[in-house]
């Protein structure tokens, strides 16, 4: 059974909040008032995951990620934050958090962020006991290479591939690594070589932009391009470079995801999660490549894994 705590000050958001999360999902869901009851529930019940609010009086949501970063390197944590928040988003994100759902659409967005970021959990968990016992240094694969065709289906199995090289990091860090990867992978087979107009998800359902991505996905010259993935791992740090076929575009151009017009829109998520997630992210002068680079931190090792969903 996947355990969820909710933390706001709010009663009536910590009502809504569970209510949406258990609404047809199976999902236990436990609440605290505020980021000290949280750290207490904690060390009393093994949570699968962590919602919480932003902007509560004393522990605040940017510090309750950080005292779970801390003592509970495992737990992922979504947030909920709302238009006032963008720059505690940002730094909640770059402290650890796996992902963040905005309040004026939390009835369509948050049950498939957290289902999400569960799911990563979950891949990482996987691959981090298959590879366990017979890690070495020596036996990581010091560089992977793959080409992909516009099969979005394809992205999650190419990323738990790359992820059986990581089971010495901590399970949070891995996590955010490949939520980094599914964005980027994304963009490349989408923006990159299907030229689909990221402002498409803007629409209330998001059904012009997923149909223009059918349409286009077995249509020339769509179809013949491919995304190649080149992957490079050493003892403190891992070093992806992803080239789609695409025209590109002016990476100079592209909209600062952190700012406050930006953060809360949908077409904005990803760029800010890849931003926040990793290191060092490059943008080639065409803009059909982009180089992501992620650093081993000083908590960056293996913790107890999390638990087995049901």
């Amino acid at each position: 059974m996947v355990q969820i705590l909710v933390v706001d000050d709010s009663p009536v958001d910590r009502m809504l909040i569970s209510a949406i999360l258990q609404r047809n999902t199976g999902w236990e869901v436990a609440t605290a008032n505020d980021g000290h009851q949280a750290i207490d529930a904690m060390r009393q019940t093994d949570f699968d995951l962590v919602v919480t609010d932003l902007q509560m009086p004393e522990l605040d949501g940017l510090g309750l990620v950080r005292a779970i970063r801390d003592e509970f390197l495992s737990v992922p944590v979504v947030l909920v934050t709302a238009f006032g928040s963008e720059k505690q988003s940002v730094a909640a994100l770059q402290a650890g958090a796996a992902n963040f759902s905005l309040k004026s659409r939390l009835k369509t967005d948050l049950v498939p962020t957290v289902r999400n970021v569960l799911n990563w959990a979950e891949a990482v968990r996987r691959a981090t006991e298959d590879s366990r016992e017979a890690f070495d240094m020596g036996s990581v694969k010091r560089s992977l290479a793959f080409v992909m065709d516009n099969n979005v289906g394809q992205i999650r199995n190419l990323i738990e591939t790359l992820d059986t090289n990581l089971p010495d990091w901590a399970e949070q860090d891995s996590i955010r690594i490949s939520m980094a990867l599914e964005e980027a992978l994304c963009n490349a087979i989408c923006h990159g070589n299907l030229e689909v107009d990221s402002g498409l998800k803007e629409s209330e359902d998001c059904s012009a932009y997923e149909n223009k991505i059918r349409e286009r996905k077995d249509a020339e010259p769509f179809c013949e391009r491919r995304v190649r993935v080149h992957a490079e791992f050493t003892e403190q740090s891992i070093r992806f470079q992803i080239d789609d076929e695409g025209p590109g575009f002016n990476p100079h151009n592209l909209p600062d995801p952190t700012t406050a017009e930006n953060i809360l829109r949908p077409s904005g998520r990803g760029l800010l999660l890849i931003r926040s997630f990793m290191d060092e992210v490059h943008h080639n002068q065409m803009g059909n490549r982009i180089t992501l680079v992620k650093k081993r931190s000083v908590t960056s090792c293996h913790q107890t894994p999390l638990k087995t969903q049901s």
